[in-house]
Parts: structure tokens; sequence; C-alpha cells
């Protein structure tokens, strides 16, 4: 599965950690909840993907992250951002850029390691 998967009130990030872990994937859960900002929701995507330390923090840098991954092992890795619409609701501006990002960096793996973004609402 290499795309992001549209919000859904029908899984909870703990199924979407669920059915990652059963295809052999890597989950790495967001907590976006208290994410309200471009910057913040970018710091917790680079922490829980563990982004090296040199890693800048604008969407250029997110994109060319999330298409290397060369420093996690191979396979599949999941972002599991629950809570989303915290930043939705905040800042759509971001919250659409951020996604496009996720969504086109799903469609270039690169490196044996593929990516893949869920957002669930819990």
């Amino acid at each position: 599965m290499s795309e992001v998967e549209q919000p859904s009130a029908d899984i909870t990030a703990r199924e979407a950690v669920q059915e990652a872990e059963q295809r052999g994937a890597v989950a790495h859960v967001l907590d976006g909840s208290d994410l309200i900002s471009k910057r913040t929701t970018l710091d917790g995507i680079a922490a829980v993907l563990n982004f090296p330390e040199w890693t800048g923090r604008n969407l250029d840098a997110l994109y060319d992250c999330l298409t290397d991954l060369s420093w996690l092992p191979e396979g599949e890795h999941v972002l599991v951002w629950s809570g989303f619409q915290a930043l939705a609701e905040h800042d759509p501006k971001a919250f659409g850029r951020i996604n496009a990002v996720l969504r086109d960096a799903s469609e270039h793996p690169i490196c044996g390691r593929e990516f893949t973004a869920v957002l669930t609402r819990s």
C-alpha cells in the first residue's frame, strides 16, 4: 500500500497499527492531538520517524526524508497520524500541504523502504 489513506472514523490508531503489523510493516504513531501548527507537526513527524538531526524542518525536507528513510530498516514504514484534525482545524492550509507531501512521498519510495500514511481520528 503506497498511498495516504483518507481519514477514517472507522479505524482507530490501534487498529491501523495492527493492520500494518499484520502485513509486516513497521508502524510509527504520531499523536497529533496537540499539534496545531506546521512547525509542531513537522517536528512530531521527524521525531516518530527518527529523522537525522541535520534534517531541516520544512516541506521539502519532509519529502526528502520520507522518500529516503535509509536510516530505518528496509520494508514498509507506516505513519499512523492520530488526531490529525487538530492541525486541520487550526491551520487548514498547513494540513493540506503536509498531507499532500505525505501522499506524494508515498508514491515515490526508494532505498527498499516503502512509506505509507494513515490518518485516524483517534
